[in-house]
C-alpha cells in the first residue's frame, strides 16, 4: 500500500466515521429528552443551542442520523440486489423476448424523474421508513440495471465465457463466477456515485416531508425546520448540514482508494508479463545456441 493511497483511505475512513458513530451509536448517549425551552436559542445549558420547536440540538442531532444512513445504506444495497440479476440476464440470454420483457419495463421508469416518481407516488399513499426505503430502491434500479447489463454484454463477447459454454458449464457459474467478477471494479466505481445520489434522495425527501414525520428527529428535517432560524442560531441547520456532506464525501473517497488500488495492481500485473515473456524468449534462445 503505497503512501498517497494510505493518506486518501486514512482520510476518507476519518471524514465517513464521524457521521457513522454518531448515526449508529449516537441515540444510545442520547438519554432522555429534556423538557422544551424557548425556539432558537444558544446556550442555557444546550452544547448547541435548541431547535424550532425548543429542543436540544444535539440531542436531535444524536437521534437524527440512524433513520438517514440506514434508509441510504438499504436502499443501495437493495438497487444492486435487484439489478444484479436482471442486468446479467438481460446480457447472458439468448432469448429475445426476455431481454425486451426485463429491460423495457425499466427504460419506462428510467424516463420518469426519480424526485417527481417519488413525490407522485407520495400523493397515493404516506409512506413510511420502510416505503421511503423502497421508492428511492425502484428510482435506482433502472439505470443500475443497465450499468450492469452493459458491462455484463462486454465480458460475455470476451472468447472465455464461450470455452465456458462449450465445456457445459451451468449458466450461474458463467454469470456470477465469471462476468459476475468481472464486473467488480464497475460496480465499485458506480457504488460511490451511487451512495451519494441515493442520500441526495433520500435527504430531498425527507426536507420535502415524505416519509418522516414534520418533527422527526432526522438530519434532512432537522436542514429543513431549523432553516428560518440560520442567522439566529445556525448549529441546528450547520451541523446536521455537514454530518450529511462528510458521509457523502467519506463513502466516495474509500471507494476512490480502493480503485486506486485496483489499477495499481493492473499495471502491475501488465508490466510482469512483458518481462515474463521476455524472459522465456532468452531461455528459448540460450537453449537453441546450445545445441550442435
Amino acid at each position: 500500500m503505497t503512501r498517497p493511497r494510505t493518506a486518501r483511505f486514512a482520510l476518507g475512513v476519518t471524514v465517513v466515521a464521524v457521521p457513522l458513530v454518531l448515526a449508529l451509536l449516537g441515540p444510545l448517549f442520547a438519554g432522555e429528552p429534556g423538557p422544551r425551552t424557548t425556539s432558537f436559542t444558544l446556550g442555557g445549558g444546550h452544547r448547541l443551542g435548541t431547535d424550532f420547536v425548543g429542543r436540544d440540538v444535539w440531542q436531535q442531532v444524536l437521534h437524527g442520523g440512524r433513520p438517514v444512513v440506514l434508509t441510504v445504506l438499504a436502499a443501495t444495497a437493495l438497487s444492486y440486489l435487484v439489478a444484479l440479476p436482471v442486468g446479467l440476464v438481460g446480457a447472458l440470454t439468448h432469448r429475445r423476448w426476455l431481454e425486451e420483457l426485463l429491460m423495457r419495463p425499466l427504460d419506462v421508469l428510467l424516463a420518469v424523474p426519480s424526485l417527481l416518481l417519488i413525490l407522485l407516488a407520495a400523493t397515493v399513499f404516506s409512506p413510511g421508513p420502510v416505503g421511503l426505503t423502497l421508492l428511492v430502491t425502484l428510482v435506482n434500479v433502472p439505470d443500475a440495471a443497465r450499468l450492469v447489463r452493459a458491462a455484463a454484454a462486454e465480458a460475455a463477447s470476451r472468447p472465455a465465457v464461450e470455452a465456458l459454454r462449450m465445456q457445459g458449464e451451468a449458466w450461474w457459474r458463467i454469470a456470477f463466477g465469471y462476468v459476475g467478477r468481472s464486473l467488480l471494479r464497475t460496480l465499485a466505481a458506480d457504488a460511490g456515485t451511487r451512495l451519494t445520489g441515493v442520500l441526495y434522495l433520500v435527504a430531498t425527501a425527507a426536507f420535502l416531508g415524505v416519509g418522516v414525520a414534520p418533527d422527526a428527529a432526522d438530519w434532512a428535517v432537522m436542514v429543513d425546520r431549523n432553516r428560518t432560524g440560520l442567522f439566529v442560531q445556525p448549529w441546528g441547520v450547520v451541523v446536521p448540514a455537514l454530518l450529511i456532506v462528510s458521509l457523502t464525501m467519506g463513502a466516495n473517497l474509500l471507494f476512490d482508494a480502493a480503485l486506486a488500488n485496483d489499477r495499481r495492481s493492473g499495471r502491475a500485473r501488465g508490466a510482469k508479463l512483458p518481462e515474463a515473456m521476455g524472459t522465456s524468449r532468452n531461455r528459448s534462445r540460450t537453449g537453441s545456441e546450445a545445441r550442435p
